[in-house]
């Protein structure tokens, strides 16, 4: 029989939204936990380098994610990450949060899962991940040295990303869908200082061939249609990201994408449950504007818990 947990508030998720909803419902004296069954931290602590969180000219996403945790934690913060959550249950009336060995019935959730990378949309994506294909250049770029490196992507992760790599890589291609690169100017900057880094744009990768390693890509123009193939060693993947949302679809109101629906306050359409970070619909998807959302998202809490 699990045992059950009567709390004021469960957090899902220890990002940057989730961590600063943390802080804040300690400081609020709220009976909270933090529920995380990945890493700590998010999406950040994969980032080699962040230039525009204030108060911190640069510093490692890894670095950052840590003094976050440290921060909840020492305000009285408790995360527990390794009890994975198998349901939820959420009524206006009742919340349920069933884990591997508790029962939570918390008055309020916020619920900050973030989001997951998009896989390279190619055939054999399922053979090569991990033999060719990364989404990881911090876990993975090392293997590379020396090698030839291909970036799919046009944003801040691909060039953020492409920028580390070329430390390792022999040549480093950029393959981006559209015309022009979407990263910040900066960063676009930076990157073409390197000589070793080709961008190819209107490009897209139809198929990887290889059983246990890449042996030939074939590139797609996407005006001409003419088919191309390039020699490279691995492929590493930043085409957007897919919202955490498959324990919550049939409860909560989701946008067409599976992003969550909520108001200016980031209330659900169920009373209690709020939601903050990469997971909820917005426009702007920045390390600062999580962590607005989860100050907002606590203090909501607390006062909907206050008056409950």
């Amino acid at each position: 029989m699990k045992k059950e947990k009567i709390l004021d508030l469960v957090v899902i998720g220890a990002g940057p939204a989730g961590l600063t909803a943390g802080i804040y419902s300690s400081r609020a004296k709220l009976n909270f936990i933090i529920l995380e069954n990945e890493l700590v931290g998010g999406q950040i602590r994969e980032t080699p380098s962040i230039d525009n969180f204030p108060g911190f000219a640069s510093i490692s996403g890894a670095e950052l994610a840590d003094k976050m945790q440290e921060h909840a934690e020492a305000s009285g913060a408790v995360i527990d990450e390794f009890d994975n959550i198998l349901s939820v249950k959420f009524a206006n009336e009742e919340k349920i949060i069933e884990t591997n060995n508790v029962i939570y019935k918390p008055k309020s959730v916020i619920i900050a899962t973030g989001a997951k990378s998009k896989p390279l949309p190619v055939p054999e994506e399922k053979k090569l991940r991990g033999r060719g294909i990364h989404y990881c250049e911090l876990c993975d770029g090392a293997m590379y040295d020396g090698k030839d490196i291909v970036v799919v992507g046009g944003g801040n992760s691909a060039v953020d990303a492409a920028i580390f790599l070329t430390k390792y890589a022999k040549t480093l291609t950029v393959v981006h869908r559209s015309e022009k690169l979407r990263a910040e100017a900066k960063s676009q900057e930076e990157l073409l200082k390197h000589d070793n880094v080709k961008l190819m744009f209107n490009t897209q990768i139809e198929h990887v061939d290889g059983e246990n390693s890449i042996e030939n890509i074939v590139l797609k123009d996407s005006k001409s249609g003419k088919k191309t193939n390039l020699k490279a060693d691995a492929i590493f993947v930043y085409i957007g990201t897919t919202p955490k949302t498959e324990l919550f679809k049939d409860y909560l109101d989701l946008t067409t994408f599976g992003h969550i629906k909520t108001n200016e306050n980031l209330e659900t359409n169920i009373r209690g449950v709020f939601a903050a970070g990469d997971v909820r619909e917005k426009e702007i998807r920045q390390l600062t504007t999580a962590v607005n959302d989860g100050s907002i998202a606590a203090l909501m809490a607390e006062k909907y818990i206050r008056n409950s």
